[in-house]
């Protein structure tokens, strides 16, 4: 299946999302663009202890009215993947950007890390 490709403009709003996450009580550790073969599309992935303590839909919750309070309406909402802070995934992306100064605008991609194929990835945050 032939992907979509992940333009300037969604990057801007992933980094408008990231604003407004970071001005809400959530705390957001890992937070990226990823496109996994898995689900064969785009998803905005995310991590944080706080997100862990939540049930999954609570998360869910959590998230979107974060992003609400913000002004950022449901429809202009990508397609969120939260995942906890011990997935294999994000502790391997933990594991091997810990001690980068910076990752913000990072390109991933074409590599097993944890126990998902990563096709195509940009980061804004790993810590």
């Amino acid at each position: 299946m032939d992907k979509t490709a992940l333009v300037a403009a969604d990057f801007a709003a992933g980094a408008e999302l990231v604003q407004a996450l970071d001005r809400s009580t959530l705390s957001i550790s890992v937070v990226l663009w990823v496109y996994l073969s898995e689900y064969e599309d785009w998803r905005f992935a995310l991590a944080s202890r706080r997100l862990d303590s939540a049930a999954p839909a609570e998360a869910y919750g959590l998230v979107h009215d974060a992003l609400g309070a913000a002004g950022i309406s449901a429809d202009r909402t990508p397609t969120l993947l939260i995942l906890r802070m011990s997935d294999p995934f994000i502790r391997a992306l933990r594991r091997i950007f810990a001690k980068a100064e910076s990752v913000e605008g990072m390109r991933l991609g074409g590599q097993l890390i944890g126990d998902r194929f990563v096709e195509d990835a940009l980061v804004y945050r790993i810590r």
